[in-house]
């Protein structure tokens, strides 16, 4: 269970970085986006209890989230705030990824599933407002992302 939990810890270190960076997208983001960024926000929210939650029951440390986080690119505008905002989905995507691959029980796995379908559909949300194409792409959470 050791790797199951240490890749649950990644994908919450995932989710903590998520919410302080649609923080910052909120903050950026055209008024437009609002209801969309609070959202996405409450459901990164409700994964990282989740992942608390998983980690407490196989009495596993809960890491603390960080003061801050490092972003990809500077937020300046409307446009950079979108930017960054599919790149914390496409991050989300990777850890989930990680968890199914490294998930000893159908739990764990059932886990990174929900985590990386939902971090697949916000980032193709986000394509699809950047008008990027395509908007979604064959192995979320892979190389290809």
């Amino acid at each position: 269970m050791t790797t199951t939990t240490d890749a649950i810890a990644v994908a919450l270190d995932a989710e903590n970085a998520a919410i302080f960076t649609y923080g910052v997208v909120a903050a950026h983001a055209a008024s437009v986006r609002d209801q969309m960024i609070s959202e996405y926000t409450a459901e990164h929210r409700a994964q990282r209890t989740e992942l608390e939650a998983a980690l407490t029951v196989a009495q596993a440390a809960v890491p603390a989230a960080a003061a801050g986080y490092n972003l990809p690119v500077p937020v300046t505008d409307p446009v950079s705030a979108l930017t960054v905002a599919l790149a914390v989905e496409e991050d989300c995507a990777i850890a989930y990824r990680s968890v199914i691959e490294q998930a000893a029980d159908p739990e764990g796995r059932r886990l990174g599933l929900r985590g990386l379908t939902a971090s697949a559909v916000r980032a193709a949300q986000w394509r699809v407002v950047l008008r990027i194409s395509p908007a979604t792409v064959a192995l979320p959470g892979g190389d290809a992302a």
